[in-house]
């Protein structure tokens, strides 16, 4: 039986669920280290965080912490897709228990560097999400691609190709316990 991408998303949400809160802090804990120190590295002033759910690893430290020397911004959903506005208190609670700031007249077209939850990942590097597809229609519209981290609690990954071409794929995956990076050519 081949493995396709609805029956792969649904046993990484199923894991994810059952190990929702065992050792979450700790898991979190060792993202957010490894995180922070790729973003020191990375050195790029422009960064959309997200706000995170309760089965995505909580980067909330992180981002608190890079907030007063770089561009931070977190999603904003408008229909189908989301915009970035800047990272500002307070949040309000939306759609889909999603945390926001207000919203932003800015037309902000260019990030550095995004980080972005999975629930699976790929062989190719490429999200599995929630099956909305927001990030892969915000990401569509995009003038450059920016250097894409992927954050996951609990590795879920496949060797297989299972997601579709429009897809988003990352340059990193960081997990508690392991990374996958993806070479690319001509990025920094």
């Amino acid at each position: 039986m081949t493995l396709n991408k609805l029956t792969f998303r649904k046993n990484c949400l199923e894991k994810l669920k059952n190990r929702a809160s065992f050792n979450s802090l700790y898991k979190s804990a060792l993202v957010n280290k490894k995180l922070l120190k790729l973003l020191k590295l990375k050195k790029r002033k422009k960064i959309l965080f997200y706000y995170p759910l309760g089965m995505e690893v909580n980067i909330v430290k992180v981002l608190n912490s890079l907030r007063k020397k770089h561009d931070i911004y977190i999603p904003f959903m408008v229909e189908q897709s989301f915009k970035m506005v800047p990272f500002r208190l307070p949040l309000r609670k939306k759609k889909f228990g999603i945390y926001e700031a207000g919203n932003s007249l800015r037309n902000i077209k260019k990030i550095d560097i995004a980080i972005v939850p999975v629930v699976g990942v790929d062989g190719n590097l490429q999200r599995v999400g929630f099956g909305k597809g927001m990030y892969d229609r915000f990401f569509e519209k995009l003038e450059k691609k920016p250097y894409v981290i992927f954050t996951q609690r609990e590795l879920c990954y496949t060797k297989e190709s299972i997601c579709d071409s429009y897809d988003i794929d990352g340059d990193i995956l960081i997990t508690p316990l392991r990374d996958i990076k993806k070479e690319r050519k001509n990025r920094c």
